[in-house]
């Protein structure tokens, strides 16, 4: 996606994810299961770095850093995000200016002093200028190790899509002009599921550089959704789950369930019957989709195919899960499959006989 507006931060993309745990071991399984590689290790503190494509998950441990404390209250999960900058301290500065909160981090994943302001759930959203081969803040604050590659291609997976905000009922619009106010996000996308006894709004917000794109998600009504039951496990508002990029989704999911990474159970197979309804000429191998699982959205509207294709792991740690996207020409996130789901459940009750129509 090219540039939409203006860009006042000089945001782009992604610098890395940092995940913390309060059981030791927990992480570094999961990460290489999913293709990723240790590549460095920090010269001074518990903190590691895996790597994948330009993808950088940090796994900090070091005691009584803002990281540990993190853990302590939500379990293993997610507890920093990173945006590239152009400038981190003129982009600091201004998000202080117009309100963001410092976050002073004397033990955090570097020694360099990363600013960074209070983000998600209190978790660090730090701002990074350093990122040229060589220069980089792994470069000044790691060690890399010795005959291992520092950019393993892994599965295949080459970005950070998306990742997604859980937040309370009423909070979604206060998250939204966080957003908008500090980086000039927009709201791409808005749409409202409803089951029958349950529901989720959902606010997708993208960056002026079109590289971070922020779904923020609460329930839309009262009773135990899928929100609800995120925010009572996960004790508070944070990072629901991390959506990675491949350009090959088969071949990368053939790696990864080779590799022992657990998903989300296969949708009915009226799901698939339907695709050429929802999808007329999409010209994808519906086979190949359906033995493995994957959910494919988007448009083909006026002959022009904007498709997507995604699938989601079981929850790996607490109620944190990943998702695998591959995008061809759509920059949505899949919300069309939340209805088409749900339709060709009805449709596989009614053919069972479970529900009647007349």
């Amino acid at each position: 996606m090219a540039d939409l507006f203006e860009n006042p931060m000089g945001l782009m993309g992604f610098e890395f994810v940092e995940f913390a745990s309060p059981t030791p071991g927990v992480l570094e399984p999961m990460f290489e299961t999913m293709g990723f590689t240790k590549v460095a290790r920090h010269r001074s503190k518990n903190v590691v770095l895996y790597r994948q494509g330009g993808i950088n998950f940090i796994i900090n441990s070091e005691p009584h850093s803002i990281a540990s404390y993190f853990a302590a209250e939500h379990g293993p999960s997610a507890c920093g995000m990173a945006f590239r900058v152009k400038d981190a301290h003129k982009a600091y500065a201004r998000a202080l200016e117009l309100g963001a909160q410092p976050v002073d981090i004397p033990t955090g994943p570097m020694e360099l002093r990363l600013p960074a302001i209070k983000g998600i759930g209190g978790a660090p959203l730090y701002l990074i200028d350093r990122f040229e081969e060589g220069k980089s803040i792994y470069d000044i604050d790691f060690e890399f190790i010795e005959g291992v590659d520092r950019n393993p291609q892994g599965a295949g997976l080459k970005l950070i899509d998306h990742l997604t905000h859980n937040v309370y009922r009423g909070r979604m619009s206060y998250w939204a002009a966080f957003y908008e106010r500090l980086f000039n996000f927009r709201e791409i996308r808005y749409f409202d599921i409803q089951g029958e006894y349950t529901g989720l709004t959902s606010k997708a917000m993208t960056a002026p550089d079109g590289m971070i794109r922020i779904p923020l998600n609460e329930e839309s009504k009262k009773g135990s959704g899928q929100i609800e039951e995120f925010l009572m496990q996960f004790n508070g508002e944070g990072i629901q789950h991390i959506a990675l990029y491949t350009d090959d989704l088969i071949s990368t999911l053939d790696q990864l369930k080779m590799a022992g990474v657990d998903f989300m159970p296969s949708p009915p197979e009226t799901y698939y019957e339907m695709l050429s309804e929802r999808l007329p000429g999409h010209g994808e191998n519906v086979s190949e989709l359906q033995t493995r699982g994957i959910l494919l959205d988007g448009s083909t509207n006026g002959g022009e195919k904007r498709l997507l294709l995604q699938i989601f792991s079981k929850t790996v740690f607490g109620p944190v899960f990943f998702e695998f996207i591959q995008r061809k020409g759509d920059d949505g996130f899949g919300e069309g499959n939340f209805k088409a789901l749900f339709e060709s459940i009805e449709r596989d009750q009614v053919r069972r006989g479970v529900l009647q129509t007349a």
